[in-house]
Order: C-alpha cells, then structure tokens, then sequence
C-alpha cells in the first residue's frame, strides 16, 4: 500500500488552523497555495468556513520566539480584562 496520502485542501487549512503556525485565514491561505493546494480562494469560500477558521486561529496561534509584540486583525475581538474601559453594568 502506498503512502502518498494528501489531505484535501479544507482539511489541511483546518489542520494549519489547529497547528499554532497560523495567526489569520490569510495565513492559511498563503501557506496552502505554497504547498501546491490548486484554487485555495474557491475551496475555502463562505463568511461561516472563514469564521470557524479565524476562530481556530485566534485559539491556537503561538507567536514565534522574539515576536511578543504581534498583535493585529485576529486579536481585535478578544477583550482585555486589564484594559481601562468603563466596566458594563
């Protein structure tokens, strides 16, 4: 039996999601077409796919070592509890 096994193109974006390697479904994106994954924009297409995705991201992503300072479009949704803002009541 031979071993050339290739995840389709949606499982593999939810394996990068889960991996920590990838802040955005951007991210995904760029690293699925490097892998040779073939119309990655049509395969990986709708608003609820892309927010189960960034959703993913947003949970798993690790910085690089030395890249603490990263923050950006994935990290807008989430609320910082040390953050001064009026507290709801």
């Amino acid at each position: 039996m031979s071993n050339n096994f290739r995840p389709t193109t949606l499982e593999r974006a939810y394996e990068l999601a889960r991996s920590g390697e990838c802040r955005t479904v951007g991210d995904i994106k760029t690293r699925l077409q490097q892998e040779g994954h073939e119309r990655v924009q049509d395969r990986l297409y709708g608003g609820s796919l892309t927010s189960a995705l960034r959703k993913l991201c947003v949970a798993h992503y690790v910085a690089p070592e030395g890249d603490d300072a990263v923050s950006g479009p994935s990290d807008a949704g989430l609320e910082d509890p040390d953050e001064d803002s009026p507290i709801p009541a």
